[in-house]
């Protein structure tokens, strides 16, 4: 997936094996906490895969636990109007992630330098597959730029390119508005790409006109 292309399209409704919308199960959790586990079942294992990007497999284990605990605390906030947990649940994990800015920006740098030493080689480190995750320009290059990118930019892109949020779910998931998100990821964009043209890989195209089709 690239970092660097438009995500205004919406996500389908919800729904797992219990049935009913992210909003349903949680307000039914309220009497019966038992049915928040449908809500960890559907979204588990895609907060992990974005806070290990972000932070580490081993770190990833504990907030992704830690998104949960605070998520269910807090189900009795959340307005079951709205049918979708994911932007509630990654603004919980990359609120999480804030605590570790330092280890954010540490873990981006030191996979731009496996990825500029990868060479198309296999590794068999937890940096296995950082090429492949790290899409778009030269993957060494490019994750230096995320790491060179102020943390409101980087959230702002990572939780669309990652998170596959479109701008309406990114602004609720960062407490912001849709035009600070659009705005921000206009700004994040970029700054990679003059990051990645003065690294010597500039991007294909010219950057697309924001749009929101949420």
């Amino acid at each position: 997936m690239t970092l660097l292309r438009d995500n205004g399209a919406p996500a389908a409704p919800a729904t797992g094996t219990s049935g009913g919308s992210d909003g349903s199960v949680i307000e039914r959790s309220w009497e019966t906490p038992d049915a928040f586990a449908a809500i960890f079942d559907r979204y588990a294992a895609d907060i992990h895969r974005y806070l290990a990007r972000r932070l580490g497999t081993d770190t990833a284990d504990d907030l992704m636990a830690e998104t949960f605990v605070i998520a269910f605390q807090r189900r009795r906030r959340y307005d079951p109007a709205h049918p979708h947990a994911r932007p509630w649940l990654y603004g919980i994990a990359t609120n999480l992630i804030a605590r570790h800015r330092r280890a954010d920006a540490r873990r981006l740098r030191a996979l731009s330098r496996v990825a500029s030493l990868a060479s198309g080689t296999e590794h068999d480190g937890p940096e296995d597959g950082v090429a492949e995750r790290l899409s778009g320009g030269s993957h060494a290059a490019l994750a230096g730029a995320l790491a060179g990118l102020p943390a409101r930019y980087r959230d702002v892109l990572l939780v669309t390119a990652w998170g596959e949020l479109d701008y309406a779910e990114a602004a609720q998931a960062l407490g912001v508005p849709v035009g600070t998100v659009r705005s921000r990821l206009h700004r994040a964009r970029t700054r990679l790409r003059k990051a990645l043209a003065a690294a010597g890989h500039p991007t294909p195209n010219a950057p697309q006109k924001e749009t929101d089709r949420g």
